[in-house]
């Protein structure tokens, strides 16, 4: 029996199930496949979701109308504000998940979605028209030989190309542990003239939580009055679960250098590259030899099982060494390995081989996301995979594809550097990675793109009142703390004795709150005092996003130094770059420019500007042969 799409998702991590939700909300007949129905949307490595710079993409997500934030804040083991301490730009919030909670919620959530259909399937091959000017695609073909039709197809494979998983100096085939490894799909890529290369990634092993000695851990509690990753106000509060620290030993570093050439990576059987900012423990051993000790934490799967993930001891080291390795660990002198810990190298795709909307720059209508795409981090591929489905519905509508600038989102900055620059290991969402992280920052992610989301038709109507009513209270609460002054009275001077501040004359609460040391809790304080226009502080409501407003009144010189930068940087990208521009004929660029421009095709002189090895002069080239 043929059957027909518009949209076809192969994998259902968290990048195509985000694919899929935001393809078949904007009306597209979508089907997702998965090699497993039972591991949609699973958590393979640790249970959480955000940390810093990946909580901006998961707010992001929300914003545009996706999924991972209300999955996250319906299914919390505890929710936790981190760097709170530090700047708005790099403050971010962190859920620990219940792991089989967060999956079953995910695949229910997608279950129910008339538009889409979930199917069990191995994807071996694509069907691709071929014409004398271009490749087109009209659909997949999977490992039982089935012929399924579609106008777009989307490859959000993660780590099952070719997976290899690795203890010791033993392998076998797998995408996870104990899950198939997918065949089939690599070749036929390169056979239609893409690039694969390998890369890796780890996790650490589980462990039996009724086994370890919790008495003698340090012991992390989530907030007691958490923030949630969703805009929308309908938020669950559940019983909060606390995780655990501990801390390796002189005796776990002795016990793991004695052991490196019986790792894979250290005895050269694996050769690619792994996260760098998600190391082993053997690395984290070698390359910071003069550290006595690293933090480990222990942390809930879920409510319903005693497995502990041990967070921060990914390792591929033989069995019998983790078994050292963890009853070397205070608390853990008793504790059972329940899950092994593994290494798994991996197909994937360099990203310059897609344009900005995630689309093959060779064969139309196909589309890739997530870790195939050389990302680590649930995150960052269900941020790529928002922007394929979004972009995959507007294909099959024939409509321009829609292309996240850097200055507008976490998303675009992820994005821009995956298609622009030739990563050599498993790309990681960083603050430091945006040039514009004081405006984009988690709490306003719906000010830069729920206009956005509801303009294509991701945000619904019931997200768009909600939104729309913040920030009327945002527009209110600013009038009234510019309208509001404070005087100078004994009971407004021994409120602000409190904040180790003080006022001579009158000042108004938004002046105020621009001082370094004022806070919304000193506002509150003083707007319940005795205040000069009582009649501007009628009905007063104090649930409005009070941090949102103090960052923006606090930090309002530096982000109109951003905005300025913005636009000094928007001229080169409103600048496009002919297609037919051959770059191997501009002989006044360096060779290394030629190279890397006519491999990556930016659109832009400003995406141009963004590729490693493109000098300033060979901008000013550029633009000259463009004028």
């Amino acid at each position: 029996m043929d059957r027909f799409y518009d949209i076809i998702v192969v994998g259902a991590g968290h990048s195509g199930c985000e694919a899929a939700h935001a393809a078949s909300k904007l009306g597209a007949k979508t089907l997702l496949l998965a090699l497993n129905l039972d591991t949609i949307a699973l958590m393979p490595c640790n249970p959480a979701v955000g940390g810093p710079a990946k909580s901006h993409l998961v707010k992001e997500i929300d914003a545009l109308g996706g999924l991972m934030g209300i999955a996250a804040d319906a299914t919390y083991l505890q929710l936790k504000t981190l760097n709170a301490s530090k700047g708005p730009a790099v403050r971010s919030l962190r859920a620990q998940s219940d792991k089989k909670e967060y999956s079953c919620w995910v695949k229910n959530y997608l279950e129910n979605i008339p538009s889409l259909d979930i199917y069990q399937a191995m994807v071996t091959g694509l069907i691709v028209e071929e014409t004398s000017q271009l490749s087109k695609i009209k659909g997949i073909e999977t490992s039982l030989g089935e012929r399924i039709y579609g106008n777009a197809v989307i490859i959000t494979t993660g780590t099952f190309l070719s997976g290899k998983v690795h203890v010791g100096l033993k392998s076998n085939s797998a995408g996870r542990a104990g899950e198939f490894a997918s065949y089939g799909l690599t070749e036929y890529l390169v056979s239609l003239g893409f690039k694969s290369k390998r890369l890796k990634t780890g996790t650490p092993p589980r462990l039996d939580g009724k086994t370890i000695n919790f008495s003698v851990l340090e012991e992390h509690w989530g907030d007691a009055s958490p923030s949630f990753f969703s805009f929308l106000p309908d938020r669950i509060i559940r019983k909060q679960v606390p995780c655990h620290l501990t801390r390796t030993s002189e005796r776990t570093h002795e016990i793991i250098r004695a052991n490196l050439d019986k790792s894979p990576i250290y005895a050269g059987i694996i050769e690619c590259v792994g996260p760098r900012y998600c190391p082993s423990i053997e690395d984290k051993v070698v390359r910071f030899k003069d550290k006595p000790s690293h933090h480990l934490f222990l942390e809930p799967e879920g409510r319903n099982t005693n497995e502990i993930y041990l967070q921060g001891c990914s390792t591929s080291l033989p069995i019998e060494i983790q078994w050292d390795i963890v009853r070397s660990l205070p608390g853990l002198e008793n504790a059972l390995i329940v899950r092994p810990a593994y290494a798994v190298e991996y197909d994937y795709f360099p990203g310059v081989q897609f344009n900005h909307g995630l689309m093959s720059k060779n064969v139309e209508g196909l589309f890739i996301a997530g870790q195939v795409l050389g990302t680590s981090g649930y995150e960052e591929a269900a941020a790529q995979g928002i922007v394929a489905g979004i972009n995959a519905s507007r294909y099959v509508k024939d409509l321009e594809p829609l292309t996240f600038e850097r200055n507008s989102s976490y998303i675009g900055t992820l994005i821009d550097d995956l298609v622009t620059k030739e990563m050599d290991e498993p790309y990681r969402m960083l603050t430091s990675r945006s040039e514009y992280r004081l405006l984009l920052r988690q709490d306003n992610a719906d000010q830069r793109l729920t206009p956005l989301g509801r303009e294509i038709g991701l945000v619904d109507d019931f997200r768009w009142k909600v939104f729309n009513d913040k920030m009327e209270k945002i527009k209110n609460e600013k009038s009234r703390l510019k309208k509001t002054k404070v005087q100078p009275t004994t009971e407004n001077k021994n409120i602000l004795d409190k904040y180790d501040q003080d006022i001579d004359e009158p000042i108004s609460l938004l002046d105020l709150l621009k001082r370094t040391g004022v806070t919304y809790k000193c506002v509150n304080e003083l707007s319940r005092g005795v205040i000069a226009s009582p009649e501007a502080c009628n009905d007063i409501e104090f649930d409005i996003p009070e941090y949102e407003i103090e960052t923006e009144i606090k930090y309002e010189g530096y982000i109109n130094r951003q905005l300025l930068q913005i636009t000094q940087q928007d001229k080169f990208e409103k600048i496009k770059i002919p297609s037919s521009l051959d770059f191997k004929k501009l002989i006044h660029l360096s060779n290394e420019a030629r190279e890397k421009l006519d491999k990556i095709k930016p659109i832009t002189i400003g995406q141009a500007s963004r590729i490693g090895g493109v000098s300033p002069a060979d901008i000013t080239v550029l633009l000259a042969t463009i004028k």
